[in-house]
């Protein structure tokens, strides 16, 4: 489910809301799916990790607070944002749902804007260059928004998919990721690439980094894949 996009799953067993939300995450940028219910939710998520997760709390069956417990209780699931969805206003309401690992709790009917300001200060926590962040990692300088990329003194000519693969390593500093990991979140699960085209964009990333003098910053991890630093 991980794409160049940030993806977001929705969780909401409502047609008219669900569709509401689906617009206007996919006019802000985002990749959006749908689930109507809990276990198809989970099922979804083991898949494909979204990067974040708009849950209804009032589902068929399983139950919001119930999937949220589960994908928490997960070790590669537990970091994904949960943004849950309730009608129920009461403060222990509101308590429990954090309590079981929501990341934000936001009570119906809510405004639109304000669920959208939510979702990218969420999503800044996990994917910083997919709100146009700037990251840094020791003299390597990234700027999501204008599309720069300097080392030291010089600017650093990437193309798109250096880029991306970039941007995945600097969100992450020392995480290792498989190549079908990064295949999944630079070009998308929707785009047949042999792994091996990993390795290509990875070696002229590092001649790009080192055009100019320095270390090489990414590490290939033997039988795992790459990380950065």
């Amino acid at each position: 489910m991980t794409s160049a996009k940030p993806t977001v799953l929705i969780v909401e067993d409502e047609p008219a809301q669900r569709e509401v939300l689906r617009y206007n995450l996919e006019a802000e940028g985002y990749a959006v799916s749908c689930a109507e219910n809990g276990e198809e939710a989970l099922l979804m998520v083991q898949e494909g990790a979204p990067d974040l997760i708009v849950l209804d709390w009032m589902l068929p069956n399983v139950s919001g607070i119930e999937v949220c417990r589960q994908l928490k209780m997960r070790g590669e699931t537990k970091a994904i944002p949960v943004i849950m969805l309730s009608a129920r206003s009461e403060e222990v309401d509101r308590v429990r749902g954090l309590e079981t690992g929501a990341d934000d709790y936001v009570i119906k009917p809510y405004s639109v804007a304000e669920l959208m300001a939510r979702v990218r200060t969420q999503l800044r926590r996990v994917r910083p260059t997919a709100v146009g962040e700037q990251l840094t990692y020791q003299d390597i300088v990234l700027d999501a928004e204008t599309y720069r990329v300097t080392r030291g003194d010089n600017e650093i000519k990437l193309g798109p998919t250096e880029f991306r693969l970039l941007s995945t390593f600097m969100e992450k500093p020392g995480r290792v990721y498989s190549r079908d990991q990064l295949l999944d979140r630079v070009w998308g699960r929707d785009i047949y690439v042999d792994t091996r085209t990993v390795d290509v964009h990875i070696g002229r990333l590092r001649k790009a980094l080192t055009r100019h003098g320095g270390d090489d910053p990414l590490r290939t991890v033997r039988g795992a894949g790459y990380a950065l630093g």
